[in-house]
Order: structure tokens, then C-alpha cells, then sequence
């Protein structure tokens, strides 16, 4: 209980974007970077020298928030990749993409995604729109840079890389007792009769355990993975809650630039959490404590080997 009051009404940060070490040869790849929380942590990767790419999935909007970014930073210019989570296909050409560019990845901000979505939106695969994209999709970009990812580690001095996933504290609120239903994740009539935040919460209670079973699997091979939850936001993510919601809800959120990046760069740049592994942050760049039953190893082993067995038809 304290610490969901805490999460909600964090105290003042002790780290700050501005103890972000330099960055300079770092390659990093940030989803959804061309709104909300992703361009701000976009936007101080590029002031502290790392060469950002930005994911998302309209090149019309990347080259607005790149424009932005070029303003904010004096200059230095993101690179966009495109990229729809809620296609797998296209998540597999994303990697291509990537991988065609550049042989290295220091960094790999999972940072995308939405939010209480109406029931009828699905995936291109019929995964429900939330599980789809916050979990899945994200969960294939990151199964397909390993290789990337652990080339970098084993070429790089200190050994490690990063991947940083984003969720919230909604993974605590609304998620089953048993983290996720696997009944529910593609559409059916079952599924339809589920509150939304229940899916919201799935998803995120996910990502959790999806990081620390990166940490379990590769953290002797280099890779740090760490989730987080980044706090109460004003952004778009909150476009599908209307009425007197939305208006109690805006006055409790935060302004994105700098808070809302604050957390995931501490996770993402901070040497004090390269010294760690597979923990979850809470507001502003604090070690947090994720619901119990995400360090169980059985239900990560569960999550990862559906996981696999999914992208295999792709």
C-alpha cells in the first residue's frame, strides 16, 4: 500500500537526466519515441551524445518528433526505423531494417504503449490490441535483437547491454492473481467480456516478467534487463479514458519532460543499475518491489516458451 501511494506522489528525484553519464558511440533504440515518454527519452539520449533510433509506426509523425527533437537538442537528429507492434510481420522488417544499418545495440528502450483500448481492437494477429503491443510485440523486437544484442555485449568493454521495458503500476492493479490468462489473449467471446484494464494489467504484469526472465536467461551472457514503472503521465496514452476520469485522472498526473523519461534513463544509463539485474524502478529512478508472483520462475518460463512458440509461426 505504501508503495502505491509513493508511485502515485514521489518524492523529488535524487538522479536526474542531468547524471546521465556521455553517451557518445552508444546505439540505442527507443519505441515510441516519437511521443510522450519515448521523445523525452529520446530527446536526452541524443543531448548526452547516443545515436537514437526511433521506432514507431508513421513516418509522417517520425519526421514531425524528429524535427522537434532536432530544435530541442541543438541539432542532433534521431533516426527512424518503422516499425507497428501490432504486426509482427512488420516487427520482423523493423529488425531487417535495423540490422542493415548498424551491428551493434547498446541499448533497447521498450517503451511503447497503450492504454484501456475499446475491446473490439486487435492485433494483424487477433491478439488483443493492449497484450499485443505492450507485451508481444515488444517481446519479438527483443527475441530478434538478441543476437545484436549479445554481439554487443561480448565486444564491448564492461561486458553488458540493456534492455529496458516499460510498464506500470497497473501491472499490480489489474492483472489476475495469476498474472495472465492465456484464454483471453486472442479475441473471442470470452475475451470481449473482460474489462479492458484487465488486459492492460496482463500486459503489463508481463513486461515484469518478461524482464526478469531476460535477466535469468542471458545476465551471464551481458545482458542487464530491467522494468520499471515510470509514473503518472500526462501524455496520449490517456486518450481512451473520457468523462469525469479523465478530468480527476489529469490532475494527478506529472508533465513528461523531464519526470516522466527520469526513471527508465536511470534504469536505461546509470551505472548504479548495470551492477544489477532483472529489478523493477518505480518514480523517480528508485528501486521498487513488482507484484510477488512476477519472480516466479515457473510462470516466466511459462510466459517465455508461449512466446517462442508463437513467433515461430512468423
Amino acid at each position: 500500500m505504501f508503495q502505491s501511494l509513493s508511485e502515485m506522489c514521489p518524492p523529488k528525484p535524487k538522479w536526474t537526466v542531468d547524471d546521465m553519464p556521455d553517451l557518445a558511440g552508444k546505439v540505442v533504440i527507443v519505441t515510441g519515441g516519437n511521443t510522450g515518454i519515448g521523445f523525452v527519452t529520446c530527446k536526452y539520449l541524443l543531448i548526452h551524445g547516443a545515436t537514437v533510433y526511433m521506432l514507431c509506426r508513421s513516418p509522417e509523425k517520425a519526421q514531425e518528433a524528429i524535427g522537434k527533437l532536432k530544435e530541442a537538442t541543438g541539432g542532433k537528429e534521431a533516426r527512424f526505423v518503422p516499425c507497428d507492434l501490432a504486426d509482427l510481420p512488420s516487427v520482423k522488417r523493423c529488425v531487417e531494417e535495423f540490422t542493415h544499418k548498424e551491428n551493434k545495440l547498446d541499448i533497447l528502450f521498450n517503451s511503447a504503449g497503450v492504454m484501456f483500448t475499446p475491446m473490439e481492437q486487435v492485433t494483424k494477429q487477433n491478439f488483443d490490441m493492449q497484450f499485443g503491443t505492450n507485451l508481444v510485440g515488444h517481446a519479438y523486437l527483443t527475441m530478434l535483437l538478441l543476437p545484436t544484442l549479445l554481439a554487443t555485449a561480448h565486444s564491448t568493454p564492461g561486458g553488458k547491454v540493456r534492455v529496458i521495458n516499460t510498464s506500470s503500476d497497473g501491472h499490480s492493479l489489474f492483472s489476475p492473481k495469476e498474472g495472465i490468462n492465456y484464454d483471453l489473449i486472442r479475441d473471442s467471446p470470452a475475451r470481449r467480456k473482460v474489462a479492458t484494464t484487465t488486459m492492460y494489467g496482463m500486459s503489463k504484469w508481463g513486461n515484469v516478467v518478461l524482464s526478469k526472465e531476460l535477466a535469468r536467461r542471458y545476465g551471464e551472457k551481458g545482458i542487464i534487463s530491467h522494468a520499471l514503472n515510470p509514473g503518472h503521465l500526462r501524455t496520449d496514452l490517456q486518450r481512451h479514458v473520457g468523462g469525469l476520469s479523465a478530468k480527476i485522472g489529469d490532475m494527478l498526473l506529472f508533465d513528461p519532460d523531464p519526470l516522466g523519461a527520469t526513471t527508465q534513463l536511470y534504469a536505461g544509463t546509470s551505472p548504479q543499475a548495470a551492477e544489477v539485474n532483472g529489478h523493477y524502478y518505480i518514480p523517480w529512478a528508485r528501486e521498487g518491489v513488482a507484484k510477488k508472483n512476477t519472480d516466479d520462475p515457473a510462470l516466466g518460463k511459462k510466459l517465455w516458451e508461449w512466446l517462442e512458440a508463437e513467433f515461430k509461426k512468423y
